[in-house]
């Protein structure tokens, strides 16, 4: 048996007990080549037991032979966590039920009294650790927890993955189990291998899952789907700048629906709370969208690495990846950028620096009072006809005056600044 000191107190080393245990890697500072793997476990006098409800469980209840532990770092007024806690409940009842291997979690609470941490543990299927500040500070200490929720390692089964075990959850669900360093780069393979391989059918559906569906529910073979361009559209009801572009995507798929039918879908992949506010998205959506189920959507979100949304992913003709910023290429060019390639983008940028080429560098119009300049910008509202421009605009250094090239020349009103003295007399008005 082996003591070490931790702050005031003793933890013990026992191969008869180790999974409560603190693990961590140790390297000595005169060889960082040497790593020691310590596997121990505390059980001071009054710790010798963990909750259940309101019962006590000894120590020796879990058998590390056929149990993987977890410690479960969180609180009650920690929304991050109330927000994950669900999500690992439905985790933990899973792998329990169905899996030869099982899991348990300890909680150790963060909460600021017991009366808090005992509501919050009464959500939670699995074991707590007694409430006791002193213990709690000690192992966030020795897990280095910066913050919370975080799931933590502690059994010797399997090894540890070297990061926190929420993200894993997060990202794979009940696929990561057991959450070890191989099941870790096993995923990552898989996911890589999809998106390579480019097949509509395996990147977009599942085992049970061969469709997508319109917002009237009414079901759309992916398969059907295959050799046209697709957008794949993050977003969500609840967030402001997704309605935004929902609002200038719309008008893009409609034009290009009108002029190149049968080409280019959008897929929506919604981050909505819950079905009612899919549903609110989905209702003056007019393309295609995944159905609201969590793990289709989740996986499909981690194997693209979207991490914020509004995001548009464009795929090819051939399935694979075209452009991973779509949004941008939408909001800069509309429909005209289809098919969303970077020779139409080249194309596209000719064209409009020809434009501005064959416009002048100042005019005077008789309705503003100022000299206005060429100017190029992302977007802005014509002060004239008041609709929204891009890329061209004449402008006031002065004030803010903004003229579509487009609403001058049908005016007949421009006057170039080096022929301003051949002009006819300019009326302000």
């Amino acid at each position: 048996m082996m003591l070490l000191t931790l702050g005031n107190h003793f933890v013990k080393r026992c191969s008869q007990s180790s999974w409560l245990g603190i693990r961590f890697f140790w390297t000595p500072e005169k060889d960082m080549s040497m790593h020691c793997h310590h596997e121990s476990f505390f059980a001071a006098e009054s710790h010798d037991f963990l909750l259940t409800g309101n019962r006590k469980v000894p120590l020796s209840s879990v058998d590390e032979k056929t149990t993987s532990v977890l410690f479960f770092f969180s609180s009650n007024w920690c929304r991050p966590c109330r927000k994950f806690t669900p999500l690992l409940i439905d985790l933990y009842n899973s792998i329990n039920n169905t899996t030869t291997k099982k899991l348990e979690i300890i909680f150790v609470s963060y909460d600021k009294d017991e009366s808090t941490f005992t509501e919050y543990h009464k959500l939670m299927p699995w074991l707590s650790a007694p409430f006791n500040s002193s213990l709690h500070k000690r192992l966030l200490h020795q897990y280095s927890i910066g913050r919370i929720p975080a799931l933590i390692s502690s059994t010797s089964y399997g090894k540890a993955v070297g990061e926190d075990i929420v993200r894993l959850v997060e990202d794979y669900g009940v696929d990561a189990f057991p959450f070890s360093a191989q099941r870790n780069e096993e995923l990552k393979i898989m996911d890589f291998e999809k998106l390579q391989r480019g097949s509509l059918v395996d990147l977009l559906g599942s085992k049970t899952r061969d469709h997508v569906i319109s917002k009237d529910g009414s079901k759309v073979l992916i398969a059907s789907l295959i050799g046209k361009t697709i957008g794949l559209y993050f977003g969500a009801n609840w967030c402001p700048p997704c309605l935004s572009f929902t609002t200038i995507l719309s008008q893009a798929y409609n034009e290009i629906h009108r002029l190149k039918k049968g080409e280019f879908e959008v897929i929506f992949v919604s981050t909505d709370r819950d079905e009612e506010e899919f549903k609110q998205s989905i209702h003056d959506m007019p393309w295609l969208a995944i159905p609201y189920s969590e793990n289709d959507r989740r996986d499909i979100s981690r194997i693209f690495g979207v991490k914020g949304i509004p995001r548009l992913v464009i795929l090819g003709s051939d399935g694979r990846t075209l452009e991973v910023d779509g949004r941008a290429m939408v909001c800069s060019y509309g429909a005209k950028a289809f098919p969303f390639t970077p020779t139409r983008v080249t194309e596209l940028e000719m064209e409009i620096r020809k434009e501005g080429e064959e416009l002048p560098e100042h005019i005077m119009d008789y309705r503003h009072s100022h000299m206005l300049k060429l100017d190029r910008t992302k977007a802005y509202v014509c002060d004239l006809c008041k609709t929204r421009g891009k890329f061209w605009v004449f402008s006031c250094d002065e004030c803010d005056f903004d003229v579509h090239p487009s609403c001058v020349q049908k005016n007949n009103i421009i006057v170039k600044c080096q022929a301003i003295t051949r002009s006819p007399p300019l009326l302000h008005v």
